[in-house]
């Protein structure tokens, strides 16, 4: 688990290959890197517990990066590069980051994200650690990636992780998992098909490798080139969400016949509810190797569930692992198997939203439970089915959309006077942004208007939380205090396929 070690035993092999260039880092040179890197931090006054944030595209610098930060003891925030200045300057000072690295590539979102931190690019980076030790550091501890999940005020939140400050090469909890629950070993060759600075593709990642596997990793997902690569690698394990495996059987038959997946022995999946049709026909094609596992960024609750328990209870998403699963009333009494409620867990580690005491506050009960705010009901035999999500959001693609941050922007726009955002569902996408508008002037709402709006809301916020679908209404549906009756325009629009 001690990436030096891993480098002594296993020396040339690759530890990272990337799927596009075909580039590689064998574990010698990830160790090497990494601990020049690692020597640049301590010079820069970086100390355990300090903060970084990475703004870098996915690519091999990426990982001598994470790798120091994890060998050093730091707690470090990647960033996700689709995010507009503002955007990324808010993580980025919010997590306290006193130093950003930045990918060459992103150097103009990079200067407006820093902010008052320094800021290092990777071929900077590389350049002044090329002259440092290539050994480790002196008392090397644990660090941990602390992730940016968005709140309900629109605002991400930064789940805070507990350093441990044991030594390195302890490892961390999915590490460990990863080997148990799922087979990971030296053997193993890992398709990493998201963007890194999502919580799983990067932590997957780093699992693989800590359990001496190599990590194949996509510049961006495309479903033949995720096919190519298994058989091309002989990957024994991909981790997909269900807007991908959509797209892969969308290709034409003989196409996804000319692809080589005997050597798949595990095919992960989560982040979004996948349709009962979707995973039967995933089955049917990759044969008996789905895993499907439900957890937050928040690391808790983890549930889990192969391919031959979900064909005996399709729809479900698992057992948790190391936790009890609770479903509760709204006045917190605990329901019975088959009744739906808040899912709340009991028996897990406990997490923190960074600088939000209060949100924190409200995913505890007072027995000590935790909730990631979704709804669902367990069968007979404690197996979870998810009922919805958090309220009001929206899961596209295997990303958290909020609406609240959407409506924010347009409500500013001169020709809104109120408007909704929720989600509508898509074949491809599990779910799309929708806005429903009232417009400032009766009658005025038209194609060349919701055009305008969407437009609007991409100048101003990330493309992918910009509806894509708007229709209009000459009025919404609120309470005499003025809250929005969000599920009322939910419920008329699924039915009635809007935005579509």
């Amino acid at each position: 688990m001690n990436l030096t070690d891993l480098a002594r035993s296993l020396d040339g092999k690759p530890a990272v290959i990337m799927g596009g260039s075909g580039e590689r880092m064998s574990y010698a040179e990830l160790e090497r890197r990494s601990n020049q890197v690692g020597h640049l931090f301590r010079s820069r006054g970086l100390r355990p517990g300090d903060h970084i944030a990475v703004l870098m595209s996915n690519g091999l610098d990426l990982f001598p990066v994470v790798w120091a930060a994890q060998r050093t003891g730091l707690l470090y925030t990647l960033v996700n590069w689709h995010l507009s200045g503002d955007e990324a300057a808010y993580i980025v000072a919010d997590c306290g980051a006193r130093l950003l690295v930045s990918s060459d590539d992103l150097e103009d979102l990079a200067a407006a994200a820093a902010g008052s931190a320094e800021r290092l690019t990777a071929s900077e980076l590389v350049v002044s650690a090329a002259a440092l030790p290539g050994t480790p550091v002196p008392g090397e501890v644990e660090g941990y990636y602390m992730f940016y999940s968005s709140g309900t005020t629109g605002r991400p939140k930064g789940i805070m992780p507990e350093l441990t400050g044991q030594p390195f090469g302890t490892g961390l909890n999915i590490d460990s998992m990863m080997r148990s629950a799922f087979g990971f070993s030296e053997a193993s060759v890992y398709l990493s098909t998201g963007p890194l600075y999502h919580a799983a593709p990067l932590g997957w990642s780093i699992g693989t490798i800590r359990n001496g596997g190599t990590v194949v990793v996509m510049e961006r997902f495309d479903a033949e080139q995720a096919l190519a690569l298994i058989g091309r690698y002989q990957v024994t394990h991909g981790q997909f969400v269900p807007t991908m495996f959509v797209r892969m059987l969308k290709l034409p038959p003989a196409t996804r016949s000319g692809f080589d997946v005997s050597s798949l022995r595990v095919a992960v999946h989560a982040a979004a509810p996948v349709s009962v049709e979707v995973k039967e026909r995933m089955i049917d094609w990759f044969g008996p190797t789905l895993s499907e596992y439900y957890a937050g960024s928040e690391g808790t609750g983890f549930c889990m569930i192969d391919t031959p328990a979900w064909l005996t209870h399709k729809g479900s998403v698992g057992r948790p692992l190391r936790s009890e699963v609770h479903i509760c009333s709204d006045d917190g009494t605990e329901l019975p198997a088959g009744s739906t409620g808040t899912i709340w867990f009991s028996g897990t580690q406990r997490f923190e939203y960074h600088n939000d005491p209060a949100k924190t506050a409200s995913a505890y009960n007072e027995r000590g439970w935790n909730t990631l705010g979704d709804m669902g009901y367990v069968d007979d035999e404690g197996y979870l089915y998810l009922a919805d999500r958090r309220t009001d959001l929206i899961l596209s693609g295997g990303v958290n959309i909020y609406p609240r941050e959407i409506e924010d922007v347009l409500a500013l726009h001169p020709a809104v006077a109120d408007v909704a955002v929720f989600g509508v569902p898509d074949e491809e996408m599990g779910q799309r942004v929708h806005a429903v508008v009232q417009p400032a002037v009766a009658g005025s709402g038209s194609p060349s208007l919701g055009d305008e709006l969407i437009g609007y809301c991409r100048s101003r916020i990330a493309h992918y939380k910009a509806p894509r679908s708007v229709s209009f209404a000459s009025e919404l549906p609120r309470t005499p205090s003025g809250k929005m009756l969000r599920r009322v325009l939910v419920d008329q629009y699924r039915s009635s396929g809007a935005g579509s």
